[in-house]
């Protein structure tokens, strides 16, 4: 079972949230906290797997809270959530470990279903907020000087599966686009995450931007 904790500014958010939560079987709620710096502590005392976190609350953002979570806690995955498509936050939750970012206004079915995704060690990225990301990035002049892990060592394939990752494909998606078995796609994104140093798919996109692969689209 999949355990959950809950970090919102808002009594009703954090209560509907948890009703949702708790309503799946394969899913409870460990535990809930008003603002980051308790969804840090509660972290500490609780080790959920999944925390749905606010990006912004009092006290302590969402962002320094992931941070904070991510550094201490390598097995805790963080799904950020927030009202805005166009959030200014997005980038830097990701970069702060974020393992995926959704609207608060998704359907409850796809709320649930991105807790089992990011629970499994995969991103998930709203289409809204990729389409922010590409934006960002492809808006900068010179995102190549910006700090960012070298591609040097990486094969041309290897370049053409990460490049598909940073335009939000998903293994199966890749898999089609390049004619590979899943397996083989699966092999080369474990590779891109050592040789990248990347915590998660969520870091393979930023580190995909970040280098300038997608600077020209």
């Amino acid at each position: 079972m999949i355990s959950v904790l809950i970090a919102d500014d808002q009594a009703l958010v954090r209560g509907a949230f948890g009703v949702l939560v708790d309503t799946d079987a394969r899913m409870q709620v460990v535990a809930c906290a008003a603002d980051g710096a308790e969804a840090v502590a509660l972290c500490a005392a609780h080790e959920p797997q999944v925390v749905l976190m606010d990006v912004r609350m009092p006290l302590l953002d969402g962002v320094e809270a992931t941070r904070q979570i991510t550094a201490r806690h390598v097995d805790i995955k963080v799904l950020m959530l927030t009202t805005f498509d166009l959030d200014e936050y997005v980038f830097g939750a990701l970069r702060a470990g974020a393992c995926g970012f959704l609207l608060k206004d998704i359907p409850p079915e796809e709320l649930l279903a991105g807790i089992v995704v990011v629970a499994a060690g995969d991103a998930l990225l709203a289409p809204a907020v990729t389409r922010r990301l590409i934006e960002e990035f492809t808006r900068r002049p010179e995102p190549a000087r910006g700090p960012h892990r070298s591609l040097d060592g990486l094969t041309d394939r290897e370049r053409e599966v990460l490049l598909l990752i940073g335009r939000g494909l998903s293994n199966t998606e890749v898999a089609d686009r390049l004619h590979l078995a899943a397996p083989t796609v699966k092999t080369h994104v474990s590779r891109l995450l050592a040789k990248l140093q990347a915590r998660d798919r969520a870091q393979l996109v930023i580190a995909a931007y970040e280098s300038g692969l997608l600077s020209g689209e």
